[in-house]
């Protein structure tokens, strides 16, 4: 039993830290990333039934030993290995002959292909989900709320269209890198967001979810050290998870950021976020500003209204974004008083007509002025416009609050 039980941690960790590395090099050698993921997987499940009776000492050299060689023979049953730049001679001498770390390191160009601009972006989604951080599609499935088969499906159809566009596996030259690299950190974001505050069920917060953005942002950031906005996500993200635990009451209410306990914060992660901001001079673009933003939600005396407006309003003439001004009216309205915070709200309703916060904002600052029935209006189309459970039933309070 104790041989069995170290042969499935081993395994587990060489997955969580060696899949993408390995599928990234694999893909570079075969030209086929389909080839490549299926021979890794059986490596993987060799792996599964071998160290059951050891352990190798380079557990990650054996899978890329095992996982070339299988490549190879899927090539040959195909009668096609002569067509294909594969790997130099597998070694025959030992299992564990091909030392990764001697290989060049391949991920980026991995993000990059599941990333690519011709997908679309659920497609990005699941195939980074799939490719670069190792999860299967049943827990994508998991993830996403929908079937397996409804998942695999979606991936399949991204593999096809790499293969059927010809999107080449290699990693950006500088300018294009540039050009790409805010369609990659949108990826990463927008799985964030997910995790963060889900978009429908019956959790506000989903846990694995934000985790494995913040994985893929700790990888880009291993990667792309000098990319400034890279920095700035990834402190972003740490910053917003880091008050995870206080979001949600005992009973699965809402919290809001001003009745947080403090004291339930994760404050070693808002000090790495910190030293993330603090490592670069330059520029600010979009997600580092968000990030101060975030930053200065996170002082022990409570948010600096004043700073997050004036950051808010830098970040709108960044980006001219709607979602931007909504988020900027919460904040003067907390600076200066509701009714230059609804003053924002002015025009935003055409841009954004299906998002549920802006009429919750709205409605919160009518009832400040003391408007009980407009805001309640306004409060119960927010309620129309959420499948959030969570949300709804805070929502509900408040309509009953207002109404009572």
């Amino acid at each position: 039993m104790g041989a069995k039980l170290s042969a499935a941690r081993a395994i587990e960790a060489a997955y969580r830290a060696d899949w993408a590395r390995l599928l990234g090099m694999l893909a570079r050698r075969f030209g086929d990333l389909d080839l490549a993921e299926e021979a890794l997987a059986e490596a993987f499940a060799a792996a599964a039934r071998d160290w059951r009776r050891a352990v190798p000492e380079r557990p990650a050299a054996w899978l890329m030993t095992a996982a070339a060689r299988k490549a190879l023979d899927r090539l040959r049953r195909r009668a096609t290995a002569d067509t294909v730049q594969a790997l130099p001679d597998v070694p025959e001498d030992g299992p564990d002959m091909i030392d990764p770390n001697a290989l060049p390191d391949e991920r980026l160009a991995l993000i990059f292909t599941c990333c690519h601009p011709a997908l679309a972006i659920e497609a990005r989604v699941a195939l980074t989900l799939r490719l670069v951080a190792g999860l299967t599609t049943a827990e994508i499935a998991r993830l996403f709320l929908i079937g397996e088969a409804t998942m695999a499906a979606r991936i399949t159809r991204a593999k096809r269209k790499i293969a059927a566009a010809h999107i080449p596996f290699r990693e950006p030259d500088a300018d294009e890198r540039a050009a790409r690299m805010g369609g990659v950190l949108a990826v990463v974001y927008l799985l964030f967001t997910e995790g963060y505050a889900a978009s429908s069920g019956e959790r506000l917060v989903r846990e694995a979810l934000a985790a494995e953005a913040i994985r893929l942002g700790e990888l880009l950031v291993q990667l792309a050290p000098g990319d400034c906005e890279t920095t700035g996500l990834l402190a972003l993200m740490l910053l917003q998870n880091a008050r995870r635990d206080a979001r949600v009451g005992p009973d699965g209410e809402l919290v809001l950021l001003a009745d947080q306990d403090h004291t339930r914060w994760r404050h070693d992660e808002m000090a790495r976020a910190r030293t993330l901001l603090g490592a670069s001079s330059e520029p600010e673009g979009a997600y580092r500003l968000q990030a101060r933003i975030a930053e200065a939600h996170c002082s022990a005396a409570g948010s600096d209204w004043p700073t997050v407006a004036a950051l808010y309003a830098r970040l709108e003439t960044l980006t001219g974004s709607p979602v931007v001004r909504l988020n900027r009216a919460v904040a003067v309205a907390e600076a200066e008083g509701p009714e230059a915070g609804l003053a924002l709200l002015a025009g935003l309703d055409a841009r954004l007509p299906h998002h549920y916060q802006l009429p919750l904002v709205r409605g919160e600052l009518l009832a400040r002025l003391g408007r009980k029935e407009d805001a309640t209006a306004a409060l119960q189309a927010a309620l129309a416009l959420t499948a959030n459970q969570v949300e709804r039933r805070h929502l509900q309070s408040r309509i009953a609050a207002l109404q009572a």
